[in-house]
């Protein structure tokens, strides 16, 4: 297989259209299609659908992809290793992360590391649900969480990621403060999506409180904008409130010997191996952007 036909094939899929890809490589659609169809002779597989309007993986074409992208961006770092690239990090980084932190922290950090990397390009894909990286071709994952579903992933922590119960000062005057779980669960609460308890350390016990209330969403940003209109108290992380805090929308609700369970940042990736240059600067950028 040539690797410029295999590197043609990705842009395509990047890109959406045979012309699309042409442009990221200076090239004609006509020597992009040609590129495509000889790596397809070359496979003896068909790689796409074509129609005059859209350009479609088969499902070859999306078994092939990962291990496509792999190629190129093992040639990349092969590359920028002998010095080919002048020293620069080159390729795409494929980023994926939650939404509301994926705005708010993940996003410009992305910024600010591309403009340390000129030669560099970004991927990022915002989605509340865990993401299969190898299946969507993903180099990693930055996660807010207490523990790893995937045990065949590696997961490097970043940063702790305090979180609190907070809530508006009009729902505060209306309800009053809770002072114990006791009393928190008798108050319009904010779960994500179908919890019906929260987790605190209690000393060293962990405390599972049942908790209530006539809202309920898997959306991050929806639970932060109730609370702040007075709809209840939220479990929230500090990053995601520092702001209302500061301007008074959000009062901090302290329970008497007891906090929320602790969370941590992570960055989850495939494999430790080989691990492209790519990902472990950035990695390594995250973690120290996150312990300012």
């Amino acid at each position: 297989m040539n690797l410029s036909d295999i590197a043609m094939f990705v842009a395509a899929t990047e890109a959406g259209s045979l012309a699309g890809a042409a442009r990221r490589n200076g090239t004609s659609a006509l020597q992009a299609s040609r590129r495509i169809a000889a790596l397809e002779q070359d496979m003896g597989i068909r790689l796409f659908h074509r129609t005059t309007r859209a350009l479609t993986l088969t499902d070859e074409g999306e078994r092939f992809l990962p291990h496509a992208r792999t190629m190129i961006d093992a040639h990349d770092e092969a590359r920028a290793a002998l010095g080919v690239e002048g020293g620069l990090v080159t390729g795409t980084l494929r980023v994926t992360a939650s939404l509301a932190f994926g705005r708010k922290v993940v996003t410009p950090a992305l910024i600010d590391f591309l403009k340390l990397h000129p030669k560099l390009e970004v991927n990022l894909v915002l989605s509340d649900d865990v993401l299969d990286l190898v299946a969507q071709g993903l180099d990693l994952s930055i996660r807010v969480t207490s523990r790893l579903r995937d045990s065949n992933l590696i997961a490097r922590r970043l940063a702790d990621n305090p979180r609190g119960l907070y809530a508006a000062p009009s729902y505060l005057a209306a309800a009053g403060t809770p002072q114990s779980l006791t009393e928190l669960a008798l108050h319009e609460c904010l779960p994500d999506g179908s919890t019906t308890y929260w987790t605190f350390r209690a000393g060293d016990r962990t405390v599972r409180q049942k908790i209530g209330g006539r809202l309920s969403t898997h959306s991050i940003d929806a639970i932060h904008q109730a609370c702040v209109e007075g709809a209840g108290i939220a479990l929230l992380s500090e990053w995601d409130v520092r702001e209302d805090l500061a301007s008074g929308k959000l009062l901090p609700v302290s329970i008497a010997d007891a906090k929320p369970e602790p969370m941590v940042i992570v960055a989850v990736y495939p494999s430790a191996k080989l691990l492209p240059s790519k990902v472990r600067l950035f990695v390594d950028y995250m973690r120290e952007r996150l312990s300012v």
